[in-house]
């Protein structure tokens, strides 16, 4: 392998998880592979279309994590956690008989970060430790492992400011910049970084106010809590609001919007026993969409409003079963 090698990593966009992901295994890479490499990021985003446009496997080496399978020949490292991570049939099929050992698929983790850090520790040799932090937070962010819903919506921690910040900030291109920074640095530091100062303190605000809208626009339908934000600016909300102001309820559906998709999101109250009766994630993929077994999403073009709130019905009358 030359010694300047380029990498095309591509990464679940405007996702903790995803972020990190990506960091750890930069870092590995450039370790145990090849200190020489170059990364080049792309943030991936689950829309109605397909999303692998052409050319974008550029590098000497491709890599996808936290995000879903492709089967292309110029993909040669592949990480993924979710229930849905393949697009076909074909793809499943293509990852099994891969034989190259650099793709990997475990639904079972909460996290790709922490089947990442698994992994690469104990096949590659990778030395986890610099990086526990980085690994603790992710597997608790993603996998929705907070003690309390206050202690999850109170973003006082620098890894959910964090959290935060790459969900909802409106820069293009700033989490690209972000990942080897999370590579390197404690999370108390990276959070001080001019790049997440600046946005910070306006997301806290918008933060506060959007838990006042889903006050506002939130119902709980038996077991369901719903709400339609589709004509606000709030789909990096925080998904664990619903459960803080319906802590009764165990599921959660609500639809949002952006420039390039409108979305239903599905989860189910981490804190309630009864919430884990229902696979969301299959419920998901009836509808074109998919996720974890208790965090769903389904995304449809951006003018399929009256569409996704139909869909929205239908899944809420299920749960409410």
């Amino acid at each position: 392998m030359p010694d300047s090698v380029k990498v095309r990593l591509c990464f679940h966009d405007r996702c903790f998880d995803g972020a990190v992901s990506a960091a750890i295994f930069s870092r590995f890479y450039r370790e145990r592979i090849n200190p020489g490499a170059v990364f080049s990021y792309t943030g991936m985003t689950h829309r109605a279309v397909g999303p692998f446009e052409e050319g974008l496997f550029d590098g000497d080496e491709n890599a996808i994590v936290d995000f879903k399978y492709s089967s292309s020949p110029r993909v040669t490292w592949w990480f993924d956690h979710h229930q849905s991570a393949f697009l076909s049939a074909a793809d499943a099929a293509h990852f099994r008989s891969d034989r190259s050992g650099h793709k990997f698929y475990d639904p079972s983790y909460k996290s790709c970060t922490k089947l990442l850090a698994d992994i690469t520790s104990s096949k590659f040799g990778f030395n986890i430790q610099p990086l526990s932090e980085l690994i603790h937070w992710g597997d608790v962010i993603d996998g929705a492992q907070f003690a309390t819903p206050e202690s999850a919506v109170a973003l006082t921690e620098p890894a959910t400011q964090l959290a935060l910040v790459i969900e909802a900030a409106p820069e293009a291109g700033l989490v690209p910049r972000l990942i080897p920074e999370l590579g390197q640095r404690s999370l108390a530091d990276v959070v001080k970084l001019p790049i997440i100062a600046k946005h910070l303190g306006p997301l806290l605000e918008r933060h506060k106010r959007s838990i006042e809208l889903l006050r506002q626009r939130a119902q709980a339908i038996g077991p369901v809590v719903f709400f339609d934000v589709s004509d606000l600016d709030l789909e990096g909300y925080n998904k664990f609001v619903p459960y803080l102001l319906f802590p009764h309820c165990r599921y959660s559906v609500g639809i949002s919007a952006s420039p390039v998709r409108t979305k239903i999101s599905i989860g189910s109250n981490p804190w309630n026993p009864d919430a884990d009766e229902k696979n969301l994630a299959s419920l998901a993929e009836r509808f074109g969409g998919g996720g974890h077994p208790r965090v769903a999403a389904i995304s449809l073009d951006p003018s399929q409003i009256e569409r996704a709130r139909q869909v929205a019905r239908e899944i809420v009358e299920e749960l409410r079963n």
